[in-house]
């Protein structure tokens, strides 16, 4: 069988399926899932950020990063605080713990990333994660029926 043969779907399925089972190896001596890293990423970038806000950036709806949140709190990485500017709102930040944590798992997220570059020529590679990229971003229409 080759590739031209095979359901789009498929494919980017089962290559997730792989990236995702390097991801959570090389993570879970951590304590935390790659949508973890992803949310502590960006807090790594800028702290005190709202979670809808954190869910937008990464593209997930309110109860999914709400969970993330949650599992980031109980486990000390993340914690929420009160905003100053309105009191109904709630700000997330990193703990001392969240921020030590920066090195070790950008270097294991770094790992998994040159482990799927195997293979690839450069350019090639940098071609294939904005070709990811655009799929992405699409809004993609499908005819049902």
């Amino acid at each position: 069988m080759k590739a031209s043969d095979v359901c789009v779907q498929f494919l980017l399925r089962r290559a997730l399926q792989r990236v995702n089972r390097m991801s959570k190896a090389k993570l879970s001596p951590y304590g935390v899932t790659p949508a973890q890293v992803g949310l502590l990423s960006l807090l790594w970038k800028k702290d005190g950020r709202f979670s809808y806000e954190l869910g937008e950036r990464l593209s997930l709806d309110s109860a999914t990063i709400t969970g993330i949140i949650d599992r980031l709190e109980q486990n000390d990485f993340i914690e929420r605080r009160v905003d100053p500017e309105d009191r109904r709102n709630k700000l997330v930040f990193l703990t001392e713990k969240g921020r030590s944590m920066e090195k070790v798992l950008c270097q294991q997220m770094n790992e998994v990333n040159d482990e799927v570059k195997k293979g690839f020529e450069a350019e090639e590679f940098h071609r294939f994660k904005e070709i990811l990229f655009e799929m992405g971003s699409k809004d993609l229409h499908v005819k049902k029926g």
